[in-house]
């Protein structure tokens, strides 16, 4: 089961079942961390549709690879992608991702109270 499946429903439907859960906790794991919320918030907005590390690394008082490590979690959440170009990583977002988060907690079906 992947979260890409299309066997999910948003948790105002129906429960999830444990390897659906297993499947989305990655990406919420990934963005239970401030420091990796504030990157993912940073790589969406960037112009241009991507951001160099060079130019993440400054907003944080972390070094370089704790920098890294945070960026990994995120690509491999499926958050975010990258590619290399000489000596830097550009990051970008993963659309469907965060598209696929949104369905999952799509309240619009609950009747309000």
């Amino acid at each position: 089961m992947t979260p890409s499946s299309s066997a999910w429903a948003p948790l105002a439907r129906r429960p999830l079942d444990a390897d659906q859960a297993r499947a989305f906790a990655p990406m919420f794991k990934a963005l239970g961390d401030p420091v990796r919320l504030r990157l993912l918030s940073m790589i969406a907005s960037a112009g241009g549709g991507e951001v160099c590390v060079c130019d993440l690394t400054g907003s944080f008082k972390l070094t370089g690879p704790t920098i890294s490590h945070h960026l990994k979690v995120l690509r491999e959440a499926g958050l975010v992608d990258s590619d290399r170009r000489g000596t830097w990583v550009y990051y970008r977002l993963v659309p469907a991702a965060l598209t696929l988060l949104a369905g999952l907690l799509d309240v619009s079906s609950v009747p309000s109270a």
